[in-house]
């Protein structure tokens, strides 16, 4: 499969650059692989295509506010700071992105907040972006965790072409988020009301869910023609008891088993027994997953429209097979779907 197969014209005006009023009132296109048909929904109406017992596998990962804005020492230069992940507690180091990389060195003081209520020393360069900062704060690890909430902006993706607002901070997370940890919120967990999964759970749906840290790795552009070839990022993935319990009797019992989103696919398919089971599972993966593929739990997905070439759209199309997604697309676009993190979604059957 080649990277070129996903690129497509997506018009700027179809990607959302703000959420829908409601969440489980964007439109919902349903794609049924058996029979290619195609329809036309909102996405509330999505209980319609599922029966008591049948299970869905969430991402319960809370988005952190990860973007930050500070002040070289001396030259006053701003530098955006992107948390990436905490890589030690105590000593308060971090892994974190910074731009313009060109003008930071090791040893670099950065201050933070209007009365530079926070400081950051740059202590090791680790890719050409990259950077380890150690925050220089000597209260508890609460006060220092909300000064960073305090001052931190929700990180949306740059191709929104705005900054974040006060909305992002409630509607680029989930309603069930719970473990922190992502700087990718799982956009189609986000279609989900309070009231959608109050009648899902009337209905006598069950609810499973695992943890799996997005990072900007889903966003990094592939640099190679052959897809065999690209490695993908490692991202974090707790898969527990409960969650394997759950799963599991749905699959005994031939019940439908809807991932909610490709990072739950992408955790899913790596903590899985030889035979098709779901296993418990806290550590890392960097599966990349795109056509063909041979799924092992889900049997059915709810994803978003991506952007053209993004290793989502190579999942979603693994899982619908390629044709069909590209067909699914085209219709998309002819039809007005929004693209992106806060734009429609799509249940694959």
């Amino acid at each position: 499969m080649k990277l070129s197969k996903f690129k497509f014209n997506l018009p700027q005006e179809l990607i959302a650059a703000y959420p829908a009023q409601h969440r489980d009132e964007s439109r919902l296109m349903v794609v049924h692989r058996n029979t290619g048909e195609i329809e036309h929904k909102i996405f509330k109406d999505m209980l319609q295509y599922f029966n008591e017992k049948d299970t869905f596998i969430f991402n319960d990962t809370y988005v952190f506010p990860a973007r930050l804005y500070g002040n070289k020492e001396k030259t006053g230069a701003q530098i955006e700071v992107f948390l990436l992940r905490e890589l030690n507690r105590e000593l308060r180091l971090w892994d974190v992105l910074v731009d313009p990389a060109r003008k930071i060195r090791i040893g670099n003081k950065l201050y933070f907040g209007a009365d530079d209520s926070l400081v950051a020393e740059v202590i090791d360069n680790t890719t050409s972006r990259g950077r380890t900062l150690r925050f220089l704060y000597d209260g508890s690890h609460e006060e220092f965790k909300a000064i960073l909430y305090d001052l931190g902006e929700m990180p949306i993706p740059g191709y929104l072409g705005r900054g974040a607002t006060k909305l992002d901070s409630e509607r680029y997370q989930t309603i069930y988020a719970k473990n922190e940890g992502a700087v990718i919120a799982p956009a189609a967990g986000l279609h989900f009301s309070r009231e959608l999964m109050k009648r899902m759970e009337i209905k006598g749906c069950e609810f499973a869910f695992i943890t799996a840290h997005s990072g900007l790795g889903n966003f990094r552009d592939i640099d190679v023609e052959d897809l065999t070839k690209h490695k993908m990022d490692s991202e974090q993935v707790i898969v527990g008891k409960d969650a394997v319990a759950i799963v599991n009797k749905a699959k005994d019992e031939n019940r439908q088993i809807c991932a909610i989103g490709t990072s739950v696919v992408r955790a899913i398919e790596s903590a899985v027994t030889t035979g098709g089971h779901l296993k418990e599972y806290d550590g890392w993966t960097n599966k990349f997953i795109f056509p063909p593929y041979d799924f092992s739990v889900a049997t059915s997905l709810i994803t978003n429209f991506h952007l053209p070439l993004s290793v989502m759209l190579m999942q979603a199309a693994a899982f619908s097979g390629y044709d069909l997604m590209m067909e699914a697309y085209n219709r998309a676009i002819a039809d007005k779907y929004r693209f992106g993190t806060y734009g429609h979604a799509m249940l694959i059957l």
